[in-house]
């Protein structure tokens, strides 16, 4: 490998980017390949799509900073239209998803502080999530992976096993301030929550003075289906953390909430230099555009349905490499038999980027915007990393 002024956190796949085209990824060396990883589930209307890039560059002639010492037409037009469109009543824009989940945990916290009880300040999370990477974050998700090496883990999180009501009563105390999970779990390998069990999480924090925090940062703006995921059965939150595909490509982050919600983080409690910059407004709003037309989320419904019956013959086709497939919309995943890692790089080989994740998953995180056409290009080419993986299975068998 050759030296690089980068630091080494990343293990980067030989593919040296040079410019993308919808669903297709090109190399500089002339390889495309079918991006179903979307740059993990951003660039949801994929690759220079041209109403995002005409939004950009007129807004980048304008004006592209400010802070927040000043009113942001575009950005007071996004949360609106976010409002419109979801629980919330109240956002606040962040740069990722990190710092969605922070202004979440903090404005939960705020919460009962302000409401007389400076003790509830601990949070109850879920086995194998992921809320981010900051030193919060990883404690909120509580893996032992990301917290190893980083010092004791931060105070105020406790986790519990997914789908488990009476396991979760136990935890819940005096000192919970709030739940946060995700409706789907994305990096732990594409496992749905059940309706039932998050029904019964928005009763238990009703019952006891506990905010809900949905973080759909993988799973909103249309990833399901819906624009966000927890529509799909009517379970309503607090706090929501959202990011990655709001701005298709471009970085920016969301803390959704009810106004009763909100209105903990008064001036001064809380703030972000970039966040709800002009550049990113006029990106999200150009996302919104597109993700709001008429028939726009039933097409990601019938597609991602249309993928999933594929990825199960698939599943069916190569028992010997695949147990399952997962997930909803086109946010899929097909649980491996063999490591995960070893059969996304023979996809790559054969043309198609997907993503690892946790349960020895291979997530498929296509553009919204693939083609029933590019659905099949995907399957084919996912069937030969398949037909690869045996191969070298028999090949192994004969060493």
């Amino acid at each position: 490998m050759s030296e690089t002024a980068l630091f080494g956190n990343y293990a980067r796949s030989n593919i040296e980017v040079d410019h993308g085209e919808g669903v297709w990824l090109v190399g500089k060396d002339g390889r495309r390949f079918l991006d179903c990883g979307s740059g993990i589930a951003v660039n949801a209307l994929g690759h220079c799509h041209p109403h995002l890039v005409s939004a950009l560059q007129d807004q980048a002639a304008k004006l592209w900073h400010t802070s927040n010492l000043h009113k942001i037409p575009g950005g007071e037009r996004l949360a609106q239209r976010l409002v419109d469109n979801t629980f919330a009543e109240k956002v606040l824009f962040v740069n990722s998803g990190a710092e969605a989940m922070e202004a979440a945990i903090k404005c939960a916290r705020r919460y009962q502080y302000n409401n007389g009880n400076p003790d509830r300040y601990h949070i109850v999370t879920f086995e194998g999530a992921f809320h981010g990477r900051t030193i919060a974050t990883i404690a909120a998700g509580g893996q032992a992976k990301y917290l190893e090496g980083f010092g004791p883990k931060a105070p105020g999180f406790d986790q519990t096993t997914p789908g488990d009501l009476e396991a979760l009563k136990q935890v819940i105390g005096p000192q919970t301030a709030a739940i946060a999970i995700e409706p789907i779990q994305g990096e732990g390998g594409i496992k749905e929550m059940h309706a039932d069990f998050l029904r019964g999480v928005r009763r238990l924090c009703d019952e006891h003075g506990i905010l809900l925090i949905f973080d759909e940062i993988q799973t909103g703006v249309g990833r399901t289906g819906k624009l966000f995921a927890h529509q799909l059965i009517g379970v309503e939150p607090d706090l929501m953390a959202v990011a990655k595909g709001i701005g298709g490509g471009f970085p920016m982050g969301a803390c959704l909430a009810t106004a009763e919600a909100a209105e903990a983080l008064a001036p001064g409690t809380h703030g972000t230099t970039f966040g709800g910059n002009p550049l990113a407004m006029a990106v999200g709003n150009a996302v919104l555009d597109v993700v709001l037309e008429d028939g726009f989320l039933e097409e990601v419904q019938a597609k991602g349905l249309s993928f999933k019956q594929k990825l199960a013959g698939l599943v069916d086709s190569h028992p010997k490499v695949f147990a399952e497939v997962r997930g909803v919309g086109l946010m899929l995943g097909i649980r491996c038999t063999v490591p995960v890692g070893d059969y996304v790089a023979l996809a790559r080989d054969a043309g198609l980027l997907a993503v690892p994740a946790g349960d020895n998953v291979a997530r498929i995180l296509p553009p919204l915007t693939i083609s029933e056409d590019e659905i099949s290009m995907a399957v084919e080419r996912l069937e030969q990393a398949a037909a690869a993986m045996e191969a070298n299975m028999v090949e192994g068998a004969a060493e």
